[in-house]
C-alpha cells in the first residue's frame, strides 16, 4: 500500500471536521450578531452552531453547551423542545419591530402580505413550543 492511500483517509477526516468548525463558527456569528438585531435570529443560529460543533470538534461542542449565555437556550431545546418565555417575548417584540419597519420603510403591499403569512408561522411554532421546566 502506498503512502498516499494510507493517509488520504485520515486527511479527509482533518477536512470534514474543519468545513464542520468553520460552519460552526460561522453559525455562531451569526448567532452572535443576531443578539442585537431584530430580524437576525440567534437561537436557530446557536442550534445549528451546536450541530456544526458536535460532527467537528468536541472541544468547542463542550465550551458551547458550557456557555452561560448561549448554552441554556440549546440544552433547553434539545431535552424539551422548549423556549424560555423570555426567549419567547424577545422574539415576538422582534418579529412585531422587523414587520412594523416594514411598513415604515414603505415595503410593498403583496410582500408585507408574504412577510405577514412567514411571521405568522414562525409566531404560531415559537408560541406553540413550551417553556422549559422550573429548576429550584
Amino acid at each position: 500500500m502506498s503512502e498516499i492511500t494510507r493517509t488520504e483517509p485520515r486527511k479527509r477526516g482533518w477536512l470534514k471536521r474543519f468545513a464542520w468548525q468553520l460552519g460552526g463558527i460561522a453559525a455562531l456569528a451569526l448567532g452572535i450578531v443576531g443578539i442585537p438585531l431584530p430580524i437576525l435570529p440567534t437561537t436557530p443560529f446557536l442550534l445549528l452552531s451546536a450541530f456544526c460543533f458536535a460532527r467537528g470538534s468536541e472541544r468547542l461542542h463542550n465550551w458551547l453547551l458550557a456557555h452561560p449565555r448561549f448554552g441554556p437556550p440549546i440544552t433547553n431545546w434539545r431535552r424539551h423542545g422548549a423556549i424560555s418565555r423570555r426567549g419567547k417575548v424577545f422574539a415576538g417584540v422582534a418579529i412585531a419591530g422587523a414587520f412594523l419597519i416594514s411598513i415604515a420603510i414603505g415595503v410593498p403591499v403583496y410582500a408585507l402580505v408574504l412577510q405577514f403569512i412567514a411571521l405568522a408561522c414562525v409566531s404560531a411554532f415559537i408560541f406553540s413550543r413550551p417553556a422549559p421546566p422550573e429548576h429550584g
